[in-house]
């Protein structure tokens, strides 16, 4: 009778402690797990004999340590700030490797309408200066008529600080820059200095503060800043008056 009694309650025990397990299961202690004021009680269940080992049902505090991982068999301990650690550790890796790399790199080439031998012969070119204090260097001398005042042109520029940084280029923006020339839509040097060119030419042009921006221009990323009145250089090429060579043929 007492081995009967015993052996029930036993049985109930374990039906009870398989049905009241928590939905948090963690792996059974590995050594140096630090268990403070937590009380764990190991028992197997049909899930812990399918994924292979027992199981610990816990009260109280939660373990210190956070992940438990199975190495060659072994399960060893690794805390939370230790993982972080190394996560941090990897992405600094892979951030300096791409800077590194970049580093590397040659700057981009920004289009420009005169190249390195452009300049080479611009330096044997004769300067021109009007009467405004505008200056300019023909590159190209063009073939085509000039433009009226009040003609729409079409044209390709790039602007450029003293020291040779470009602030603005419609190479880099793809599109050719249309305007009605003499009119005061763009500033005075430009204006001055495409009424005197001929179609198919191309033209560099030294325009004084007095003839540039009387309010400056902000820096923007990757471009200089142009101070109020300061001299700007343009590289320009006339490439067509809309209308005006249609009525010619």
């Amino acid at each position: 009778m007492d081995v009967t009694l015993s052996r029930f309650l036993s049985t109930r025990e374990g039906m009870m402690a398989a049905s009241s397990v928590s939905s948090l299961f963690l792996p059974s202690p590995a050594p140096g797990l630090d268990s403070g004021k937590t009380s764990c009680t190991s028992f197997q269940s049909n899930a812990g004999r399918r994924l292979g080992g027992p199981f610990v049902r816990c009260s109280g505090a939660v373990p210190k340590v956070s992940n438990v991982v199975k190495r060659g068999g072994h399960l060893t301990s690794v805390k939370r700030r230790d993982a972080i650690g190394l996560l941090c550790g990897l992405s600094s890796f892979f951030i300096n490797s791409f800077d590194v790399n970049g580093a590397g790199l040659p700057p981009e080439e920004k289009p420009k309408l005169c190249d390195s031998t452009c300049e080479k012969e611009l330096e044997n070119v004769p300067m021109v200066t009007t009467e405004s204090g505008l200056q300019y260097k023909e590159i190209k001398v063009g073939q085509g008529p000039s433009p009226p005042i009040g003609f729409q042109v079409a044209a390709n520029y790039v602007a450029m600080v003293p020291s040779g940084q470009i602030f603005d280029s419609s190479l880099e923006k793809g599109q050719l820059y249309i305007f009605r020339v003499g009119s005061g839509q763009v500033i005075k040097g430009l204006d001055e200095g495409l009424l005197s060119m001929k179609v198919g030419g191309k033209r560099r042009l030294y325009i004084p503060g007095s003839l540039a921006f009387p309010k400056g221009l902000t820096s923007a990323p990757g471009r200089p800043r142009v101070a109020p009145n300061s001299p700007v250089i343009f590289d320009v090429s006339l490439e067509y008056i809309p209308g005006l060579e249609v009525d010619e043929e």
